[in-house]
């Protein structure tokens, strides 16, 4: 039976109003709202589906699946809700909801690590400092620099996608559901901001699990965990003398990868420069290289590994792209950009195994075993 939900999901992801999209498909605005509010229906005319499904690029498939799980907009964590359009926040809420259609999936066929985060949210008077520090102590890793935060998050149970969103505003966001968390991460940033957005969000997680994730405190508060988080304070103050001059803090935090501006904000955190100090730092900072460019940065974006598992084993198994994309009737852009642009998505498997067809029965649950 035809999914009006997912007809208009599918168009909120692209992006477009109802307007734009009827005039792209050479239909009527008002036969288009007929079938985004018609819920299910047995039968529907095979032309306009056509055309509609072309101007979204959504296999026809799509339109004819269960409903999705759609994420609430006070349940997800966005960096600049007040910002934010609401074309902007419904394209990102719909991709999270396509990667939580992914995630099933995977999970069918993989067991995948249960989350093993604590819950601040219930604590009255949590601070982000000291939550930051007991997460580090319960996970093992005292002071010592994380090498790659979403390999640390994956191996902690968080389910971790990528985006690939236009949007300054669209950073990063993150949610709970059924238990399980998850990352949302924009391929847009720099790699150290990126790392900084993943700290975030974990921030988000385990601070406001059972409390509000939006508003400027929740904000703030995330902000101060993955500074503490990214940059422990006693590494940090045993490392970095007091004054630090701009130059040495380059070269500083290639230790901790993060961005020069994170850094700096954690040198007055920690009270290593004064007020003064810290404004002449990001005086310098603006001069010399701008508020866009990273001076001397990182040279690879962190992806996730979990993915890169799920898609070797397929590719071991022979199974194609073409078969996995006609299982999972999803279009190939919105795969690639959800899943770091794997490059299972840019490649046609040659290989193919005996008796696999890419159907659900065709793979084994495999338990997937990360190593930090």
């Amino acid at each position: 039976m035809f999914n009006s939900q997912r007809l208009k999901l599918a168009r909120e992801r692209r992006g477009m109003t109802k307007k734009s999209l009827a005039e792209l498909s050479g239909i009527t605005t008002r036969t288009l709202s007929t079938y985004e509010n018609a819920g299910f229906l047995e039968s529907i005319d095979e032309n306009t589906l056509s055309k509609v499904a072309a101007a979204l690029n959504y296999p026809i498939e799509f339109f004819f699946q269960d409903n999705l799980e759609l994420l609430q907009q006070n349940g997800v964590s966005f960096r600049a809700m007040t910002k934010l359009s609401a074309t902007k926040r419904d394209a990102a809420l719909s991709a999270g909801s396509i990667a939580l259609e992914l995630n099933d999936w995977i999970e069918s066929k993989f067991s995948l690590l249960n989350h093993d985060l604590l819950d601040f949210s219930k604590e009255k008077f949590a601070e982000p400092e000291i939550s930051a520090t007991l997460l580090r102590e319960h996970w093992g890793l005292g002071e010592l620099s994380i090498s790659n935060m979403i390999h640390l998050l994956e191996s902690k149970g968080i389910r971790v996608f990528s985006l690939a969103e236009n949007c300054l505003d669209v950073d990063a966001f993150s949610f709970w559901l059924d238990e399980k968390p998850f990352i949302f991460l924009n391929t847009m940033k720099t790699p150290e901001r990126s790392r900084f957005d993943a700290a975030h969000e974990l921030g988000h997680l385990v601070l406001h699990k059972h409390s509000s994730n939006n508003g400027r405190e929740a904000e703030e508060q995330a902000d101060k965990f993955a500074s503490a988080f990214l940059m422990p304070a006693a590494s940090v103050v045993a490392t970095i003398s007091e004054y630090p001059q701009l130059d040495d803090l380059i070269k500083l935090k290639k230790k901790w990868k993060v961005s020069l501006a994170a850094l700096i904000r954690r040198t007055f955190d920690l009270n290593i420069s004064t007020e003064w100090h810290y404004r002449q730092l990001n005086i310098a900072l603006s001069r010399k290289y701008g508020r866009t460019k990273e001076p001397e940065g990182m040279e690879q974006r962190e992806t996730s590994l979990i993915l890169t598992k799920v898609f070797d084993a397929l590719r071991n198994k022979g199974i194609k792209r073409s078969e996995l994309l006609k299982e999972l009737n999803l279009p190939l852009d919105e795969l690639r950009a959800l899943t770091f642009d794997n490059n299972y998505f840019g490649l046609e498997l040659i290989s193919k195994m005996n008796n696999v067809t890419g159907t659900k029965s065709s793979t084994q649950p495999t338990t997937l075993k990360i190593v930090n």
